[in-house]
């Protein structure tokens, strides 16, 4: 895909909503890219979206034995209802891994079971005094969740009709989801895991015209439950052939990681829950630097992902993370507009080279 085509999707999934667990928008994107891909396209008991790219350059059981899984999740951070005020305002915490100030006050969809309803995530007023502690929080700017809520305009029993209860999930509205060009760059919600899911798809188209090159198998996972328990992807890993774990993700870009914003795909080395394989992140690495980018390799003790969840937990013996360098996570984020190419480039070489 061009970059311009990359964009396009992009946009697509952005408006998909996908909070952990409800992730169906973005799966029907992502089945529809996939279906010229590869030769098999099914949803999982655990809700991932899995494409399968056959070898046909090898003998099968060679090919199968050999399979690496790519990983790419679908769902967002978002928020869930806690409990409905008498006056309609629902109390939310989050799901995955953020504050009120990844958000701001801005607009949701809140996901009834038989639509999908407006509201207004509110911190409450700045204007108030030291009776408020809301109004305190803000000046201070140490808003938690327990100082917000969300407008809805509806009384209970309307909720409650539509759907609306405890467990409901409160999502970015789509009004505030579009990409945003800045200069030779894209920003966004949820670049975490879009962005990731397009260099993947692209990956796939690329491998489609190529199997005889490959010498293994090649599982497209789009996981579920990433931002919170990282459940698809333990199920996948436990589940699909092959013995490596290859998770696409976004990168964050921070002094103490000697990272830069730029297309340089970030190879992680090692995460808060250990080390990944060296020999995977080194075979990483060389694939990128083939490729003409100047690899990030960077060791992220504040940040996680599925391939770091399935080594430390032994449902997978191998695995390493390839990332597009990002401002911004799980905030307003930014990505370079090349990031993405750069990102299915080192994927598409590394998977035909690896043996």
């Amino acid at each position: 895909m061009t970059v311009e085509a990359d964009y396009s999707l992009l946009e697509k999934l952005l408006f998909a909503r996908g909070p952990g667990g409800q992730e169906e928008e973005v799966v029907a994107v992502c089945r529809t890219a996939l279906g010229s891909s590869c030769d098999e396209v099914w949803l999982d008991p655990a809700n991932n979206l899995i494409g399968l790219i056959r070898a046909t350059g090898v003998a099968r059981e060679t090919a199968q034995a050999r399979a690496i899984r790519v990983m790419a999740h679908q769902d967002e951070i978002a928020m869930v209802v806690k409990r409905i005020a008498e006056d309609g305002r629902l109390h939310v915490v989050a799901l995955g891994g953020a504050f009120p100030v990844n958000f701001g006050m801005c607009p949701v969809d809140i996901m009834g079971e038989s639509e999908n309803l407006p509201g207004v995530l509110s911190f409450g007023t700045m204007h108030g005094t030291s009776k408020s502690s809301q109004s305190m929080d803000i000046l201070s700017g140490n808003v938690q969740w327990s100082d917000v809520h969300v407008i809805t305009r509806r009384t209970p029993d309307e909720l409650a009709r539509m759907g609306v209860r405890p467990g409901s999930r409160v999502v970015l509205s789509q009004h505030w989801r579009r990409p945003f060009r800045v200069h030779d760059a894209i920003a966004a919600h949820f670049l975490d895991d879009r962005a990731p899911v397009v260099a993947a798809l692209g990956a796939a188209e690329q491998l489609a015209a190529r199997r005889d090159e490959l010498a293994q198998d090649v599982y497209f996972v789009f996981t579920t439950n990433e931002e919170e328990t990282n459940a698809g992807a333990q199920y996948a890993a436990r589940t699909l052939p092959g013995l490596a774990c290859i998770a696409l993700e976004v990168g964050p870009i921070a002094e103490e990681y000697g990272t830069r914003l730029c297309a340089d795909p970030i190879i992680l080395t090692g995460d808060e829950k250990g080390l990944y394989t060296k020999t995977l992140s080194d075979a990483l690495f060389a694939a990128a630097v083939r490729c003409g980018y100047k690899p990030q390799p960077a060791l992220m003790p504040g940040f996680a992902s599925d391939a770091s969840a399935v080594l430390g937990s032994g449902s997978a013996p191998r695995a390493g993370c390839l990332a597009i360098p990002t401002e911004n996570t799980h905030g307003y984020e930014l990505i370079t507009a090349d990031g993405i190419q750069a990102c299915t480039r080192t994927l598409v070489e590394y998977l035909l080279s690896a043996e």
